[in-house]
């Protein structure tokens, strides 16, 4: 149970962060959009979800699933500059898709530790 429990918590917790920082930057952009020579940036993820899932989730056909994915309890991520200037209504999609997704992962923790709670109080 605690193995399950720990890799849940901290993917969700690491999916949280990720989304914060990414609003922080979406921020930043719609702040910047008159700025001069300031052009549109993203946060992309790199790392644990582009390379080690391609790694560990290999199997006998490619669409299936090995089962083995670790996850480390960080996703690494990387600002990428688009060369674009600000678009408006651009940002904005993107703060409502990053805020939904957010407010996912917040759902999903409290789901867990909701599940967790019955667990233990069926135990004791």
């Amino acid at each position: 149970m605690d193995f399950q429990f720990d890799k849940t918590m901290k993917l969700l917790s690491s999916m949280m962060d990720f989304r914060s920082q990414k609003h922080q930057l979406i921020t930043s952009n719609i702040a910047n959009i008159d700025t001069p020579g300031y052009t549109s940036k993203d946060l992309q993820f790199k790392g644990i979800i582009g390379q080690e899932m391609q790694k560990k989730l290999a199997g006998t056909d490619k669409r299936h699933f090995s089962g083995q994915f670790t996850n480390t309890g960080s996703i690494d991520c990387e600002v990428a500059d688009s060369g674009e200037r600000v678009n408006l209504d651009t940002e904005m999609t993107n703060l409502a898709e990053n805020h939904l997704m957010y407010n996912t992962s917040v759902e999903l923790l409290s789901r867990k530790l909701r599940s967790m709670k019955i667990i233990f109080n069926e135990v004791k």
